[in-house]
């Protein structure tokens, strides 16, 4: 059926034909009957990777294929979503390896991303928690892949925005917990040069994210709040919450039933909220036993909080710069507070290492910022694109919407080999999106 659709970011919209299926055969049929197709999940990635003239959903796709609660060992199809797997894996004592920051992603989502959360420097990104996949190539073949077993479709289906083929079963294991809470420490900064040294003192830390106030000047340049945590044990709760330690919090969530217009969005609402929300935390530093939902999913109580950002949607603009390239990362925080676009969400985490060939991180400084598009926006962040480049960073693809292709062939250094693999599995080149088209990856 076709209809207009757009990722999360609803930037940019287009009109595709979007077909369902709940079995393989219902697959393959609708394969056989398109030129070319990208699959997509539950559009959260924010820019234009999932979108095309043909999408195949896999929304209907959605079984638990196993669950070996001893050994914390999970078997899924590529539709389910994340929210849908804690609630069965949280009341056994078990949590997802990864998370990004939301939970309404799907499996395959998160496998196309390689998505990262918190805790990247500790336990790395998704794929490396994986044990085993089943790719359905455009071919309609099915090909069991691993790290041993046909590694290059494996390395490449990590990260790779669906383009080897739609991933059907997914294998991998879970985390070991005892209570549903995280222990949460938050410590304010007074400018960047503090937030960084605070992540490096608390490196030892599982999870560790930071917001900044990407407007402020001066001697308060860069200040933030870092919010560190760890699942909390057992013995570390009130009796209250011990009654029920690995409970799924009641889903509240608040309607955005609206666009807003995109006046509402300027320097002075967004230096009003970042004075607010440095403001919030009277003391230096809070310690507090949290929820899980609170702590890796706040936004996801806002229903439609994408909608914030106007009709005209906007960009979320996610880089990384190697840990030695701190002057980077200040010269672009610089060049937004002179511009006066500041982002309400402006999210820093710290990699650790990673090699693979097509995932996005790779070890030092990620910074994730949330633009309303308007006149002038991509031409600005084509210039700290340039940035970026100059000191060995590279921007994020589930995120993009608009990088230019020498941009990407600059900065991701194995794009030969990924394209190669993607030739021998697709020769006929029928997976595609408007991305892969746009940074020159499915075109001659």
């Amino acid at each position: 059926m076709k209809k207009q659709i757009a990722n999360w970011g609803n930037y940019p919209v287009i009109e595709s034909n979007e077909e369902y299926f709940a079995f393989e055969e219902q697959l393959r049929q609708i394969m056989s009957g398109n030129d070319s197709f990208i699959p997509r999940g539950n559009g959260r990635c924010y820019g234009d990777a999932s979108l095309a003239k043909n999408t195949i959903s896999t929304l209907k796709f959605d079984k638990i294929l196993s669950f070996e609660r001893q050994t914390g060992i999970f078997e899924c199809q590529s539709g389910i979503t994340l929210d849908q797997i804690l609630e069965v894996i949280i009341p056994a004592g078990w949590f997802l390896p990864v998370t990004p920051g939301t939970q309404f992603i799907t499996v395959g989502g998160a496998v196309a991303s390689d998505v990262h959360g918190k805790n990247h420097h500790i336990d790395g990104s998704f794929s490396k928690h994986i044990l085993d996949m089943d790719i359905i190539l455009a071919s309609g073949e099915t090909i069991f892949c691993s790290k041993e077993i046909n590694p290059d479709l494996f390395e490449a289906t990590c990260g790779g925005m669906g383009l080897t083929g739609l991933i059907s079963r997914t294998r991998f294991r879970l985390k070991k917990i005892e209570t549903s809470y995280i222990r949460q420490k938050q410590i304010k900064a007074s400018n960047l040069e503090e937030l960084i040294n605070l992540f490096s003192e608390y490196r030892h830390y599982t999870y560790s994210v930071a917001w900044i106030d990407c407007l402020k000047k001066g001697p308060q340049f860069g200040r933030g709040i870092l919010m560190l945590g760890e699942h909390a044990a057992l013995a570390e709760l009130n009796e209250k919450q011990k009654k029920d330690p690995l409970q799924i919090p009641a889903k509240r969530q608040i309607n955005f039933p609206f666009s807003l217009p995109s006046w509402v969005l300027n320097a002075y609402t967004v230096k009003a909220f970042n004075f607010l929300f440095y403001a919030k935390n009277f003391k230096k530093e809070i310690n507090n036993i949290i929820g899980y939902s609170a702590f890796f999913y706040p936004l996801d109580a806002i229903l439609h909080w994408n909608r914030g950002y106007g009709k005209k949607g906007f960009v979320q603009y996610q880089f990384v710069l190697p840990l030695e390239a701190k002057k980077g990362l200040i010269e672009i925080l610089q060049r937004i507070s002179d511009k006066g676009l500041g982002s309400f969400l402006a999210v820093l985490k710290v990699f650790g290492k990673q090699e693979s060939i097509i995932s996005f991180p790779k070890e030092g400084y990620t910074l994730a910022l949330d633009f309303p598009v308007k006149t002038g926006l991509l031409e600005f962040l084509d210039e700290l694109d340039q940035v970026v480049l100059q000191y060995g960073g590279r921007i994020y693809m589930s995120k993009d919407a608009r990088m230019k292709p020498d941009i990407f062939w600059h900065s991701y250094p194995d794009l030969k080999k990924f394209k190669a693999i993607i030739g021998k599995y697709d020769p006929d080149g029928r997976i595609r999106s408007v991305q892969s088209d746009r940074l020159l990856l499915t075109t001659n």
